[in-house]
């Protein structure tokens, strides 16, 4: 067997779906997905539904926090339906979360840049006419559920958020 074929035998694959399009839930994936890329696996990020924000050039430098419905957060759920406290939410979150990581563009382009591939669900475009035109810059394909399984198939990991 050559050097080649047992170090592609022996790399581990990283398989996520990411199907929201909050803040909250943008940088967990950007953040396994970086790690597990630095060590050494192969990674694939396939974005469908609200997870396809996240990929537009027209929505990513906007994504909020969701103070309704999200139990995680320090206050009532009725609070969250206040005027303001979505973008109250979103500031605070953003403030906590700049100490730690950097924006959802910047740790895209560093997924990128590790290797990392990123793939866009092409039946999800089309149910939010999305396209190709809008998509950021690090997107590799557009593909569907068939050529997602087939990523998938083969993973050591395969996660959904």
């Amino acid at each position: 067997m050559s050097k080649n074929n047992k170090k592609k035998i022996d790399t581990k694959k990283l398989v996520i779906v990411i199907s929201k399009g909050t803040l909250d839930m943008a940088y967990p994936p950007l953040i396994l997905a970086t790690s597990a890329a630095a060590m050494g696996m192969e990674v694939d990020l396939y974005f469908t539904f609200w997870g396809l924000d996240l990929l537009n050039k027209n929505k990513i430098n906007s994504i909020k926090m969701a103070p309704v419905g999200n139990p995680g957060l320090p206050m009532p759920n009725i609070v969250g339906m206040i005027p303001g406290m979505t973008n109250m939410a979103t500031s605070m979150m953003k403030g906590r979360i700049k100490k730690y990581w950097p924006t959802i563009p910047k740790m895209m382009k560093s997924a990128k840049d590790a290797g990392v591939r990123i793939h866009a669900c092409s039946p999800t475009m089309g149910l939010m006419k999305v396209n190709e035109k809008e998509l950021i810059p690090e997107v590799n394909d557009i593909i569907g559920a068939s050529t997602y399984l087939d990523l998938a198939i083969d993973a050591d990991v395969s996660l959904f958020i």
